[in-house]
């Protein structure tokens, strides 16, 4: 429905009224036997009057209507912008606007201290957990037992799982937090495998690397942070076999011989909370391993997809050919 038309719609009750007026001058003259001749130049004229009034009307209708358009596409502007008001009504509906504004801008604001007071307690909570954690390290390095082995394997799962929640907090932060530099891509990967040096060790799994001397712009910490949880992930669904790491057509892929995903879960592996299949069995699934590897990816530009297939394996690759740079 056109502009024009709506407004038509919304003086239908004046029209219908003025069209009363008109049957009842008309019928009246009829029933005095009066000359229509002699109301015809006024009806006229008072025609004539009311098109120009229509027009003008009209046009401050339009000018409204659009001024309206463009605030209702903004945020938080109609309580600093005055709208001319031409009834009662407009002005108690401007104001009832005005007074639910100021009510969604005092939620707003509540909701962002509550989540201000949340991220800073959390991010407190990390960086105090993580003095135990060393601790606790320094202790076990003079230790060469299972049961310290088991006790290290353990002490750097939870120290991943520490570095999780804090880049889950920073990632929601609006603050910017990537750096973004040229680095040899072998010495990231190196960085990462080496975390994961004992575990491969005690897990007996073979680890399938050749250097490919080649360099990448990114952020070397978030970069690390993603590669760590897909080399984590290998290692906690690869029970024996090999865990590959190569470059294969301008992408960074990291294959495992684990127990695979199902088909169905491939789609929604990157979706916030969501564990599949193999969280259903392995209770301490959280789902926000790959989420926050591919929001990240996401942030520096990078694409990664995931190829797998039960009892063979899973294929992480992600590629590197970048907006903000691409490997050499």
């Amino acid at each position: 429905m056109t502009l024009f038309l709506r407004y038509v719609k919304s003086k239908s009750k004046i029209i219908i009224l003025l069209i009363v007026f008109a049957v009842v001058f008309f019928v009246s003259f009829l029933l005095y036997q009066l000359p229509i001749s002699a109301v015809l130049y006024p009806f006229l004229l008072c025609l004539v009057f009311l098109g120009i009034f229509t027009a003008f009307d009209y046009h401050k209708t339009k000018i409204k209507h659009e001024k309206l358009t463009k605030l209702a596409k903004l945020k938080d502007t109609f309580s600093q912008t005055d709208i001319a008001t031409e009834s009662i009504g407009e002005e108690d509906f401007c104001e009832l606007v005005k007074v639910l504004n100021e009510e969604i801008g005092r939620i707003k604001a509540e909701d962002f201290a509550k989540y201000r007071d949340m991220t800073d307690y959390y991010t407190v909570w990390v960086h105090q957990i993580k003095t135990p954690i060393s601790s606790m390290k320094l202790v076990l390095q003079d230790e060469d037992s299972e049961l310290s082995r088991k006790v290290s394997s353990d002490l750097f799962r939870i120290q991943q799982y520490v570095d999780m929640v804090l880049a889950y907090i920073r990632l929601s932060s609006v603050s910017s937090d990537y750096v973004f530099k040229e680095y040899a891509l072998d010495d990231i990967i190196k960085s990462c495998v080496r975390k994961f040096a004992s575990e491969f060790i005690s897990r007996k799994l073979t680890l399938s690397y050749e250097p490919k001397n080649c360099s990448i712009i990114t952020d070397e910490k978030w970069f690390s942070f993603v590669i760590e949880q897909i080399l984590s992930n290998a290692l906690k669904y690869t029970k024996s076999g090999t865990i590959t790491i190569s470059i294969e057509d301008n992408k960074l892929c990291i294959s495992d011989t684990g127990i695979g995903i199902n088909a169905d879960d491939i789609p929604r592996v990157f979706e916030k909370g969501f564990t599949g299949y193999n969280g259903r069995d392995d209770k301490s699934a959280s789902g926000l391993g790959l989420y926050l590897c591919k929001k990240i990816c996401d942030n520096l530009s990078l694409d990664i997809s995931i190829d797998s297939e039960i009892s063979v394996g899973t294929k992480v690759s992600i590629d590197l050919t970048q907006k903000k740079g691409k490997l050499e």
